[in-house]
């Protein structure tokens, strides 16, 4: 590995020589800026204005443009002369938590390795003292013609240099956020809650450039001279957001069967039909967060399994009403209401209908053997006469 920079750590009054090495690397792939017309290559020149012809890399010099376009020459050697003790050193200035670094302040990453045998015991002296405080230094070093801010913390058995922002580079965000003025109930943040616990934890060394590997795979289909098949990739759905109960109960869903857990997501779907009223609404969402997060413990041939049972129970019942008349319709009407909560109020109603309309048919049945009896006792009274 190529270093891009020499210098020293100073700490305190212990000094390590170190080189500076790059710690991350882009795979993006390289375009050339063509004329579409016949293909030729377009390149930029450096031309002087004065002269209007190129000029070689080592004729070029740096300048400062003030306010009136008047051009001031900035030598190599008034650069070298500026009173700056991080020309060549990494001065520390600080331990802290890296708690305190704000993330909108990480920059470029950097391996920071010893310069000769010398620089090893301090190296390591520094590295195990960072280790054990569990805390990173904080430095000031000069990089490619300006003073800049890092901050050192330890890789396994490398100490590694994040380039910071300094505090006043980092943008207010004021007038980003909404304007409008919206209220989020309890019930959607639940949701939304029930929503990050699906989606999970995610190993971000498992993730990869999908569109890298698609491109390569372009390149490398025109430089055989085939024809690559366009395949249009989804389009992302609109962003505006019609009802916000319902985008979370299906975002549920479609996480929980992309994890393979189909039936927890059926719950999502469940109150989709009930009242639309606000409180309607946040009811029915608390209903479906709970039940969410109880199937997300129980497999889903379980809960299938549970799903049926009481289906069963009540069929059950439902035939021993028909065929015990009315007590046993009583009995089994009873016992519907006092079932378990598992049970919903389709398959309750079923097993109170069937019981009513068995209770109904033996009473219908006893009224007409009573008719049928009454009947016969006068057609005997006048035969008798």
């Amino acid at each position: 590995m190529r270093s891009i920079w020499n210098g020293n750590i100073s700490f305190g009054l212990v000094s390590i020589p170190i080189k500076m090495y790059p710690a991350t690397e882009d795979h993006s792939i390289s375009f050339r800026q063509i004329h579409t017309r016949d293909g030729g290559r377009i390149r930029y020149r450096k031309v002087c204005e004065l002269e209007d012809k190129p000029i070689e890399s080592g004729e070029i010099g740096r300048a400062y443009e003030d306010a009136d376009g008047a051009l001031v020459p900035i030598t190599d050697e008034d650069l070298a002369a500026l009173p700056l003790p991080t020309t060549h050193t990494l001065e520390i200035e600080a331990f802290i938590s890296a708690s305190e670094i704000d993330p909108l302040q990480l920059g470029d990453a950097y391996y920071l390795g010893t310069s000769g045998a010398a620089g090893a015991k301090p190296y390591t002296l520094l590295r195990e003292a960072l280790k054990r405080s569990g805390k990173v230094a904080i430095a000031k070093y000069a990089h490619r013609g300006r003073e800049r801010l890092g901050m050192l913390r330890v890789v396994g058995d490398t100490i590694a240099l994040h380039r910071l922002l300094w505090p006043d580079e980092v943008r207010e965000p004021a007038g980003v956020a909404p304007k409008e003025k919206v209220t989020v109930k309890p019930a959607e943040l639940d949701l939304a809650d029930t929503l990050m616990e699906t989606l999970g934890e995610v190993d971000i060394s498992e993730l990869h450039d999908d569109y890298h590997e698609a491109l390569e795979e372009l390149v490398a289909a025109k430089m055989s001279g085939a024809t690559p098949a366009a395949e249009p990739g989804e389009r992302p759905s609109g962003a505006q957001v019609v009802d916000l109960m319902a985008a979370l109960k299906e975002s549920v869903r479609s996480a929980r069967k992309s994890r393979g857990e189909e039936g927890a997501g059926e719950a999502a779907a469940a109150g989709e039909s009930g009242d639309a009223s606000e409180g309607g609404a946040e009811e029915e969402a608390e209903a479906t967060v709970h039940e969410l997060r109880g199937r997300k413990k129980a497999p889903a041939k379980k809960a299938a399994a549970a799903k049926k049972a009481p289906a069963a129970v009540a069929e059950k019942k439902t035939a021993g009403a028909r065929r015990g008349g009315t007590k046993a319709a009583k009995a089994a009407e009873k016992a519907a209401e006092k079932e378990p909560a598992e049970k919903g109020p389709a398959e309750k109603g079923a097993a109170k209908a069937a019981a009513k309309r068995a209770g109904a048919k033996k009473a219908a049945a006893k009224k007409s053997a009573a008719k049928k009896a009454t009947a016969k006792k006068q057609t005997g009274k006048r035969t008798a006469s």
